[in-house]
């Protein structure tokens, strides 16, 4: 074993030793499933913001988005620039409001949850429905995060994928085990840091080391027009249609919809809390997708070798390798930012493995199978959650082919048009009922099942024959079903309706 792979290897068993070590202790103060779920309501801005912000951005924010910049030209940021505004609006517009209703609507510790408590769901069909669909839908994002890790292993250590995967897949899994929320938003502030970091120096040192003209450098790696490659308006040196650019800027779409977002907006300790975690937020997100970007144009003309099909998204990692090449300290110093890597990619999957736990043992266990069982019983029944859906989600990540990129899509396409218009009109539209918010969850999670998976237009997808994202459709076929049923069907009861004005009364 060389000496480079050694100091990285160091790097990163002190890395992962970290985070273990907050796990175990967060588990101490881990005492009642609102302490696994919600961390008791306590968190502060800066955790707040950087652990909904690194939970959400994933593997994806470091291999996905830059491995498709340098494949295809600047063209992709189109879904860099979508996401911001999503961001921003759910910060700026959700947020607030959504942490008083959870509050007013019997202290609601998850998504499905709130769902019930907002619309007086006595039959726990809300809770149902929505648990399943989270579920579903979580299983393929985790999956897409835990091929990430097996990526980063294979191709920095040359470890076979199965094995990386399953490495990965056991760190995660053992913080997330036994810290619960605490631990994995603690966590998540420090990967949050990481990844800003790593995003900011290494484009930055690569720029640096370029010889001659930046755009005679592109051209010599493979790139036939600079021009193109550099334009808003082009994908893969073909001009952009309009069908294109809205259905990249629809992932935006997405963020209303995202269980393992909006639980942090409903964690913060107050709403003064909350406004300055909005600041950090939005600063850490526009500085992360921009930085993220010019990896992917850096990346082109600073590699020799250019990188062809899946390998397009470890063009940051190849970059670092490259960079960090002398002696012990050098390739420590890329082992600590192939964590940042790492730490994308834990940050998301330990948010969605606790997701999945709180939908499946708060939610189907504790409100629907079993309304009596204590708190002890729902923490256990939490934590082997937790492990099952690890499994299920190691055996869809089984594939090294697969990509983290269409992993990513199909996942936030499902969760957004499910749950995204049904959290904007249970928020802000008083007059949205029970029958409207199961249609709106229904609608929109099938559509995006049957958009991109099953073949029915002459033996293709729908996605595939049209090229148009499922969630800029699902989005607002799910808000029509909502608008249309809910007004077509009984108006809802006046207790429903004194808990929306007492959102709007509230005060702390």
């Amino acid at each position: 074993m060389s000496i480079s792979t050694i100091a990285i290897l160091t790097a990163f068993a002190c890395y992962l030793l970290l985070m273990i070590s907050i796990g175990i202790v967060s588990m101490k103060k881990t005492k009642s499933t609102e302490d696994y779920f919600l961390g008791g309501r306590g968190l502060n801005g800066w955790i707040a913001a950087l652990s909904a912000q690194a939970s959400d951005m994933s593997g994806w924010l470091l291999m996905g988005l830059p491995g498709s910049v340098y494949a295809l030209g600047t063209g992709q940021a189109w879904i860099a620039i979508g996401l911001f505004i999503g961001t921003v609006l759910n910060w700026l517009l959700i947020s607030k409001r959504l942490r008083r209703y959870t509050i007013v609507a019997n202290n609601s510790l998850t998504l499905p949850e709130f769902f019930e408590n907002r619309f007086h769901d006595r039959k726990k069909i809300l809770l149902g429905i929505s648990s399943v669909v989270i579920v579903i839908f979580f299983l393929v994002y985790t999956a897409s995060a835990l091929a990430s890790g097996g990526k980063l292993f294979n191709t920095v250590f040359g470890i076979d994928y199965h094995i990386a995967l399953a490495i990965g897949a056991i760190v995660i899994l053992i913080y997330t085990f036994l810290g619960g929320f605490l631990a994995v938003c603690t966590t998540d502030f420090i990967q949050g840091t990481l990844m800003l970091i790593a995003l900011l120096i290494v484009p930055i040192l690569a720029y640096s080391l370029i010889s001659g003209d930046f755009s005679t450098a592109l051209i010599n790696n493979d790139v036939v027009n600079a021009g193109d490659y550099m334009s808003l308006f082009s994908n893969g040196g073909e001009p952009y249609s309009l069908v294109d650019i809205l259905s990249q800027v629809a992932w935006g779409l997405g963020y209303c919809g995202m269980p393992h977002i909006l639980v942090r907006f409903m964690a913060v300790k107050s709403e003064k809390e909350l406004k300055k975690s909005s600041v950090i937020a939005i600063i850490w997100v526009a500085i992360s997708l921009f930085a993220a970007c010019v990896i992917g144009v850096v990346g082109r003309a600073f590699l020799q070798d250019v990188l062809t099909g899946s390998a397009t998204e470890t063009v940051f990692i190849s970059m670092i390798q490259q960079l960090f090449t002398v002696d012990f300290a050098l390739p420590f110093i890329a082992g600590l930012f192939l964590c940042g890597i790492l730490a994308a990619i834990m940050s998301t999957a330990d948010s969605q493995l606790l997701v999945c736990a709180s939908s499946a043992s708060k939610d189907i266990y504790k409100n629907i199978l079993n309304p009596k069982a204590d708190d002890k019983k729902v923490l256990t029944i939490s934590r082997i959650t937790v492990i099952v859906i690890a499994v299920l989600a190691f055996i869809i990540a089984w594939d090294p082919e697969s990509s983290i990129m269409n992993l990513v899509s199909d996942a936030w396409a499902g969760l957004g048009s499910a749950f995204g218009p049904l959290v904007v009109c249970s928020l802000f539209w008083k007059r949205t009922n029970l029958p409207g918010a199961v249609s709106g969850i229904v609608s929109g999670g099938l559509f995006v099942i049957i958009w991109d998976y099953l073949p029915i237009v002459n033996g293709q997808t729908p996605y595939a024959a049209t090229g148009i994202y499922s969630l800029l459709l699902g989005f607002f076929i799910s808000l029509a079903c909502i608008i249309i049923v809910s007004l077509c069907t009984k108006a809802p009861e006046p207790s429903v309706l004194e808990d929306f004005e007492a959102v709007n009364n509230y005060t702390e």
